[in-house]
């Protein structure tokens, strides 16, 4: 069976994809960028995991680097991402960083068209090398 990669690299991550998340690909080819500097506002702005898609082209780093820009401007540098380049393939690579080191990646190897960010939210945090966003029973119930 076909597992979406956002649902395949959240896993290889950890648990980030817990609660609301959302996907957005960077591609402009079919979809203006203004929407999709739209729609990274609005889904940063409301607290969701983000699963980013089509990150990084030799034709369009500026793509790349205006999302993390738009990604900053609503989350703490702090905030952890997981970086999966080829997920699923023998030349898998993870790494977890931050929001303040995300546009630095765009220079590297990792980050290209086949790689899968996701960037977690408020509540996201890295225990043992692994991203965890929390469901929130520990404010739900009195133990």
């Amino acid at each position: 069976p076909g597992v979406p990669a956002a649902q395949s690299c959240g896993a290889r991550l950890g648990a980030p994809l817990v609660n609301d998340s959302v996907s957005v690909s960077l591609s402009d080819h079919l979809t203006p960028m203004e929407e999709i500097e739209s729609r990274l506002h609005a889904v940063a702005d409301e607290g969701f995991t983000i699963t980013v898609y089509n990150p990084w082209s030799r034709k369009r780093r500026e793509n790349w680097e205006t999302a993390c820009e738009i990604l900053r401007e609503h989350r703490a540098d702090d905030t952890p991402v997981g970086i999966v380049h080829g997920a699923g393939r023998d030349d898998e690579t993870m790494e977890i960083t931050t929001l303040g080191e995300l546009e630095a990646y765009g220079e590297t190897d990792l980050v290209d068209m086949t790689t899968t960010v996701v960037v977690g939210n408020e509540d996201t945090y890295v225990w043992d090398d692994r991203m965890v966003t929390p469901r929130g029973y520990e404010t739900k119930y009195d133990y």
